[in-house]
C-alpha cells in the first residue's frame, strides 16, 4: 500500500466514524407538567375530620 492511499484510508474511516456519532437533542415540552395532588388534599381532609369525629365521641360519651 502506497501513503497515499494509507492516508485516504484513514481520512475515509475517520469520516465514516465522525457519521456515526450519536446527537442528544434537548428541547422544551409543549405543555405545562401537570401534577395531581388529590389524594394528598383527600387524605388531609379525611384527618381533619376524623379528629372532629372523634373529640365529639370524646364529649358525647351517652351518645352511643
Amino acid at each position: 500500500m502506497s501513503r497515499k492511499s494509507l492516508l485516504l484510508s484513514l481520512a475515509g474511516m475517520a469520516l465514516l466514524l465522525g457519521a456515526c456519532s450519536p446527537t442528544v437533542q434537548l428541547q422544551a415540552p409543549d405543555k405545562p407538567i401537570e401534577i395531581n395532588m388529590t389524594v394528598n388534599i383527600k387524605h388531609e381532609i379525611l384527618v381533619k375530620v376524623e379528629k372532629e369525629v372523634q373529640q365529639l365521641f370524646d364529649s358525647n360519651k351517652g351518645l352511643f
